[in-house]
């Protein structure tokens, strides 16, 4: 029996919806019966008429799931997660299986992605879990209790702290009411507001590193997540790590669109495959021109611009 994936190879972009269906209704009528090897072999027909079809994409997964033949069922689930609105059913599976395979970032990657679509799927927040559990990511009580006063100490009012009028002046005006605010704000930001000084800036910083904190440190986390995200996200498209870290210049790009990056401290493939269109066109200068001309040379890697969730 030929297998799916190597029926997908054979039979190009010609969809036979008609005989498709003859097959899956076979095919469903066996499963239903128990006889799950003739549905199988009536799936992997049906597939092989119409690979676009994602119920039969699914039904072909989860019989090959049910008989042991993982490869070729991780293949297929990863072929309707592909899809636009793909099978919650699918992406559930999918996770179980890279569970079992101990690659749990992938397993969370679609459990989060039914939560995002489902927040209250009873299964999905139940696997996740014993996803996060698997990833060291259980929390003990001494632990909790340290995250609950980290948390309370971020949610402390600057008012609080030995601070100077003009200081606790200015940051009112800032609207930065919290320690918490401190941290989503970076030194450059505060210099910018307008009568704050050198003065005010090295008592800030003195008061945070007291407390083992610094100015742009949850903008820094925030970047790095996403970072770590995409790189995640890109591993299998890139092969490795590798391309990723290769600078950007060997992209070959304009001396404009250099300029662009190098403003916004892009250094390497890694970097920019972690920004959206809109932090670039947001650049001083950048243009629709430059833009076409980064997707293109990403897109000759194999790579693209991140995009927002649409979940």
């Amino acid at each position: 029996m030929m297998s799916a994936a190597e029926d997908m190879g054979t039979m190009g972009d010609v969809r036979d919806v008609e005989t498709a269906k003859k097959y899956y209704d076979a095919g469903f009528q066996a499963e239903q019966a128990g006889n799950r090897y003739e549905a199988v072999e009536q799936y992997e027909a049906a597939y092989a008429a119409d690979p676009d079809d994602a119920a039969i994409c699914f039904r072909l997964a989860y019989n090959l799931d049910l008989m042991g033949e993982e490869d070729e069922a991780v293949h297929l689930y990863e072929e309707c997660a592909r899809r636009e609105r793909p099978s919650l059913n699918a992406l559930i599976n999918l996770a179980v299986l890279y569970e079992d395979r101990n690659d749990h970032g992938k397993a969370e990657r679609c459990l989060r992605q039914v939560l995002a679509t489902e927040p209250n799927h009873p299964r999905a927040r139940l696997y996740i879990k014993d996803v996060l559990a698997s990833k060291g990511m259980i929390i003990d009580d001494d632990q909790e209790k340290k995250v609950a006063a980290h948390n309370a100490l971020l949610d402390t009012p600057v008012t609080d702290f030995e601070l100077s009028v003009r200081t606790r002046n200015a940051l009112r005006k800032m609207n930065i009411r919290t320690l918490g605010d401190l941290l989503k704000v970076t030194e450059a930001e505060l210099r910018s507001f307008k009568n704050f000084g050198d003065a005010s800036l090295d008592e800030i910083k003195t008061m945070l590193a007291q407390r083992g904190l610094r100015l742009g440190q949850a903008v820094e986390q925030q970047q790095q997540q996403v970072k770590q995200e995409v790189y995640d996200q890109l591993r299998d498209q890139a092969g490795d790590n590798d391309t990723l870290n290769k600078s950007v210049n060997e992209l070959n790009l304009s001396v404009r669109a250099r300029k662009a990056l190098a403003l916004l401290g892009v250094t390497s493939i890694g970097d920019l495959v972690t920004k959206t269109e809109a932090e670039l066109m947001g650049v001083k200068n950048f243009g629709m021109t430059s833009l076409t001309e980064i997707k293109q040379k990403l897109n000759e890697a194999g790579l693209d611009l991140r995009r927002l969730d649409q979940g």
